[in-house]
């Protein structure tokens, strides 16, 4: 039975497996670019292509984010605000740098996140302009993809070799990965408050 679970799965994965990964790194990236690496390491996937498609997904989610505050304005960005649990200090500062220096202040969210669903949706109810909201999104996506990639690919190679000898070793290393990633998380959202200080 469970065989011919995992050849149907084996079955899906070329056809639908990369578009399926496209569209949920859209809505979470970091969590599918994980997973995506994971198994990429094991063959799954292609590591270039999951990488690739990391970047895209996670700019055209940041897009859309412009999107929403660039038509929404100062009403979305507030209810969002209050969605997202964000302090009105935190906006403020975070429109003040917008003045300061938009652009790294785009790179350096997206590469540490935390703050990144407001950062955006400020952008665009900032008219910050878009080409190069893209150019900075994709730059500083370029360094987080990587990051993720590399966590994922690393954990699923070490879970492939070490399950030979430790039995549900693949289960206990990826545990281990989304362990690494949620602490990393919040070290990355402490790093991007510093930043509006």
């Amino acid at each position: 039975m469970f065989g011919h679970t995992t050849q149907e799965f084996m079955r899906f994965l070329p056809y639908w497996g990369y578009p399926t990964m496209f569209v949920l790194m859209i809505l979470e990236g970091p969590i599918v670019t994980i997973i995506s690496a994971f198994l990429a390491s094991m063959g799954f996937f292609n590591v270039f292509i999951v990488f690739i498609l990391s970047v895209a997904g996670d700019v055209i989610g940041d897009i859309i984010l412009y999107f929403i505050g660039y038509f929404g304005g100062p009403a979305i960005t507030k209810k969002a605000q209050k969605f997202l649990k964000v302090k009105d200090s935190v906006v403020e500062k975070l429109k003040a740098k917008f003045h300061e220096n938009s652009a790294k202040i785009v790179f350096y969210v997206k590469s540490t996140t935390g703050l990144s669903y407001i950062t955006f949706i400020t952008a665009g109810s900032l008219r910050m302009k878009l080409s190069k909201f893209v150019t900075f999104s994709i730059l500083g996506g370029l360094v987080w993809s990587s990051l993720l990639v590399v966590i994922g690919y690393f954990f699923g190679y070490a879970a492939e070799r070490i399950s030979d000898y430790i039995k549900y070793a693949g289960v206990i290393i990826f545990a281990g990965a989304v362990i690494f990633f949620i602490g990393l998380t919040l070290y990355k959202k402490r790093q991007a408050k510093e930043i509006l200080e």
